[in-house]
Parts: structure tokens; C-alpha cells; sequence
């Protein structure tokens, strides 16, 4: 178990990051890896290998997951929540998304000063994969 969360803000500093509830810690921490690039900066494990609380960060952008099967939204609703993930490639992150088992909800494309896309990760959340043009 690793408890020295270094988490992504600095000093003096505030953050607001995702809590999103998954049914399989461990699979999520494969998706998100595989599908966004994430790094892991803290888990915690109730038994060895099985994570039921993880801080990720992709590019200094930190979110968190949490086992919790009876409130994902893979379980019901989607909710009232999307993320939306800015990067620089959003065509090659909306492509790994859906190699690592994503599903296209809005493919990328062009509007509104953005390129953009939406998708859902395997555990029910939306995210919009984008950059702002010009």
C-alpha cells in the first residue's frame, strides 16, 4: 500500500479533481492507463493487487477512482457529470480510448473553436477528448 500522495496541486495552491465511482478498481486503473496515459500517484489496497481508491493524474490533470459497484453509473443513470480530457493530440487519445474498449458516443470533430469528440469509458462516464483551435 502506498500512502504518500503527492497529488497534483502545489503548495498555496487549490484543486478541484473527480471522484468517480467504478465497479472494478483494477480495471479502471488498466482502462485509464491504457486509454489516457495516466499516471498512478497513490493507491490503496483492502488485499494485495486489488485497489479500491486511486489517485491518476494524465498531464498534471488529477482525478480519482473509487470501487464502488453499486454507484457507478455502469449500474444505472450516467448522471449529471462529463469530464472533458484537453490535450494536444485529441485525435490519438480519442483513438486509444477506443482501442483500450471505450465507445463512441459524438465522433471527433470540429465546432464551436474546438476539436472534439465524446466517448464513454467501460464504466459508464462520459468524457469529451478536445483541444481549443486557432
Amino acid at each position: 500500500m502506498n500512502s504518500n500522495s503527492q497529488g497534483v496541486n502545489r503548495p498555496g495552491t487549490a484543486a478541484i479533481a473527480p471522484w468517480l465511482a467504478v465497479p472494478d478498481g483494477a480495471a479502471a486503473l488498466a482502462f485509464y492507463t491504457a486509454a489516457f496515459g495516466a499516471d498512478e500517484l497513490y493507491r490503496l489496497e483492502e488485499e494485495a493487487g486489488k485497489p479500491v481508491i486511486a489517485e491518476l493524474s494524465v498531464g498534471g490533470a488529477g482525478f480519482w477512482i473509487q470501487e464502488d459497484p453499486a454507484a457507478s453509473p455502469a449500474q444505472g443513470d450516467r448522471g449529471s457529470v462529463r469530464m472533458i480530457l484537453t490535450v494536444a493530440d485529441p485525435d490519438a487519445v480519442f483513438g486509444r480510448a477506443l482501442a483500450a474498449g471505450a465507445a463512441e458516443i459524438v465522433p471527433i470533430g470540429e465546432g464551436h473553436g474546438w476539436r472534439i469528440g465524446r466517448l464513454a469509458d467501460p464504466f459508464g462516464y462520459h468524457w469529451e477528448i478536445g483541444r481549443r483551435l486557432g
